[in-house]
C-alpha cells in the first residue's frame, strides 16, 4: 500500500510532460505510472486532473535572517531582514520547498579580511539558527569575503566534504575579494569538487561612476542603473570567466542584469566551460525606467541594479535558449520603511521580497506566453538549481527515489496579487497587482502536504539542512 497517489495531473518528469499518476510511499517518489496502470491501493489519492504537477521550486539565492547594514536602513542598528520561519513559509506557499542562504563573516571595510573563524563552525551556528524554524528545506552558500587568509583557504576543502558545495564571492562592496585571493580560492575549490557563485562588477567602474554621480548631483537611486553599468558587468564576467578557466573552476554567475552578461556567459558555454547564470524574477518585469514611477519605483532594487528594456528582454530571451539556467530572488524581505530608508546610491536598500512570487511571475512572463514549454519551466525554477548546486537528483525532479517535494500547480487559476493573497513578514509586495496567469495550490515537501488551497499545513520544524556534491559532469562542461 502507497501512503498517497496523485492522479490524473500533467506530470513534469525527465522524460517530458504528460498524463502520469505519482505515487508516495514515505518520504520519496515510489512509482510514475501511466495513467490507470497504477493497480494499487493508498492511503490517500490526490485527483490533479487538469493541474500540472512540478517538482517543488528550489530557489537558489536567499538573504535571509541577516542584520541589514545601518547605511541602508536610515542610520538604524539591529535591522534584520525576515527570519527563516517567516520567509520559508512565505516559500512554501509560493510552491518553494528548497532554498539556499548563506553563511560566513564579512569584512567592515573593502579589502580586509573579516574574523577567521573556521568554515564549518560559522555553518553550523548558521544551521542552528534555521533548524527548527524552517517549513522547507535548506543549505547555505559560504561567503568567502575580503582578503580571505590562507587560514580559511585551506578549510575549504574540509567544507565540501562536508557538504558545503558553493562558495560566494564579490567582486565589488566592501566584501571584495581581491584577484590574487580569488584566484587561489578558484583553484582551491576546483580542486575538492566545490563550485564558485559569483557576484561580479567590475570594482573600478562601479566606485568611479559612484564618486562621478555624487559629484554632478546625479546620484538619486534612479540613476543606479548608471553606477552598476552594463560595461561593469560585461568586464567583470570575462574577468572572472578567464580565471575560471585557468583554473578549471566551475561558475554560477548570480543576478545576471545586462544583456553583455548573457552574451559573456554564453560564449563561454559556446567553447565548454561550466558557466552557468542566474536571473532574478523582477529583472524580467521591471526596467530602470521603473524606478522613476511613484510605485514600485525605487523599491524594485536589488543590486547590482534593474537595467534598459534590451537589458531585461535579453535575460528572458536567455532563460529560453539556455545561457540563463535559474530564476532566483536575491531574497531580502524588510518592511517599506527600511526598504525605502534611502533613496541614493549608496544608501538604497537592496534586496528584494519575492520568495513567493518567483514561480507564478515566471510561469506567466514564460509559460503562458507560449514563449517556454513546462519541462523548461521546471528546469529553470528547480531542476537545473539542483544539478548546478548539487543537489540532484534527491532534489528538482519528480523520479523514482527522489524526494517527494511536489508542487500541484493550476494553469486555470488566474490571479491578481493582492497582499493578502502573500505571507512574508512584510507591508509591502512590488508585485502587487501582477498578474498571474496560474498559481500553486498545493505544496509537498518529503510527502508531507505543507500548503493546500490556501492553508498552512506545515510545521517550522519540517525543514532539514541539506548536505550536497556538485556531480563531476557539472564541473567539466555545460551540462544544462
Amino acid at each position: 500500500m502507497l501512503d498517497l497517489v496523485i492522479r490524473g495531473g500533467n506530470v513534469v518528469t525527465p522524460d517530458g510532460a504528460g498524463e502520469k499518476d505519482v505515487g508516495i510511499q514515505g518520504e520519496q517518489i515510489a512509482v510514475i505510472a501511466a495513467p490507470g496502470t497504477l493497480d494499487v491501493e493508498a492511503k490517500r489519492t490526490i485527483d490533479a486532473k487538469g493541474k500540472i504537477v512540478l517538482p517543488g521550486g528550489i530557489e537558489p539565492h536567499t538573504h535571509i535572517g541577516v542584520n541589514v547594514p545601518d547605511y541602508w536602513a536610515g542610520g538604524r542598528t539591529e535591522v534584520y531582514t525576515q527570519p527563516p520561519e517567516s520567509a520559508s513559509r512565505a516559500a512554501a506557499f509560493g510552491g518553494v520547498t528548497t532554498y539556499i542562504d548563506f553563511a560566513g563573516n564579512l569584512p567592515l571595510t573593502a579589502g580586509q579580511a573579516p574574523p577567521a573563524d573556521p568554515i564549518m563552525g560559522l555553518v553550523d551556528a548558521r544551521r542552528r539558527l534555521f533548524e527548527g524554524h524552517s517549513y522547507t528545506d535548506f543549505a547555505f552558500h559560504y561567503i568567502l569575503a575580503g582578503a580571505v587568509s590562507p587560514q580559511t583557504i585551506g578549510e575549504i576543502g574540509e567544507a565540501i566534504q562536508s557538504g558545503v558545495a558553493s562558495f560566494k564571492i564579490f567582486t565589488t562592496f566592501f566584501a571584495r575579494c581581491p584577484t590574487g585571493h580569488l584566484w587561489e580560492i578558484f583553484k582551491e575549490v576546483s580542486k575538492n569538487g566545490g563550485i564558485m557563485a559569483v557576484h561580479a562588477e567590475e570594482d573600478d567602474i562601479v566606485t568611479y561612476m559612484e564618486e562621478k554621480l555624487e559629484r554632478e548631483g546625479r546620484d538619486h537611486g534612479s540613476n543606479l542603473h548608471l553606477a552598476h553599468n552594463n560595461i561593469s558587468e560585461d568586464i567583470s564576467f570575462r574577468k572572472v570567466t578567464r580565471l575560471a578557466q585557468s583554473t578549471e573552476t566551475g561558475i554560477y554567475f548570480v543576478h545576471t542584469t545586462a544583456k553583455e552578461g548573457v552574451a559573456a556567459i554564453a560564449e563561454a558555454r559556446a567553447a565548454q566551460l561550466p558557466v552557468y547564470g542566474e536571473a532574478l524574477h523582477n529583472y524580467l518585469e521591471f526596467t530602470s525606467d521603473d524606478y522613476k514611477t511613484d510605485w514600485p519605483g525605487l523599491a524594485i532594487h536589488t543590486y547590482p541594479a534593474i537595467k534598459f528594456p534590451e537589458d531585461r528582454d535579453a535575460l528572458q530571451q536567455g532563460l529560453v535558449d539556455g545561457p540563463i539556467c535559474t530564476t532566483a530572488t536575491d531574497e531580502w524581505t524588510t518592511y517599506k520603511s527600511v526598504k525605502l530608508a534611502g533613496d541614493t546610491i549608496r544608501t538604497l536598500c537592496g534586496g528584494h521580497a519575492g520568495i513567493e512570487t518567483r514561480m507564478p511571475v515566471t510561469y506567466t512572463k514564460l509559460v503562458s506566453t507560449g514563449r517556454i514549454g513546462l519541462e523548461r519551466f521546471a528546469a529553470v525554477t528547480s531542476t537545473n538549481a539542483a544539478k548546478i548546486l548539487g543537489m540532484y537528483p534527491q532534489k528538482g525532479v519528480i523520479a523514482v527515489g527522489s524526494d517527494a517535494d511536489i508542487v500541484i500547480f493550476d494553469p486555470d487559476l488566474k490571479k491578481k496579487l493582492t497582499m493578502d493573497d502573500l505571507h512574508a513578514d512584510s507591508d509591502y509586495s512590488i508585485w502587487e497587482g501582477f498578474e498571474c496567469e496560474g498559481y500553486p495550490i498545493m505544496t509537498m515537501l518529503r510527502g508531507k502536504t505543507i500548503v493546500r488551497d490556501g492553508q498552512l499545513l506545515g510545521d517550522a520544524a519540517d525543514g532539514r539542512w541539506l548536505s550536497r556534491k556538485v556531480a563531476p559532469s557539472v564541473l567539466a562542461q555545460p551540462t544544462v
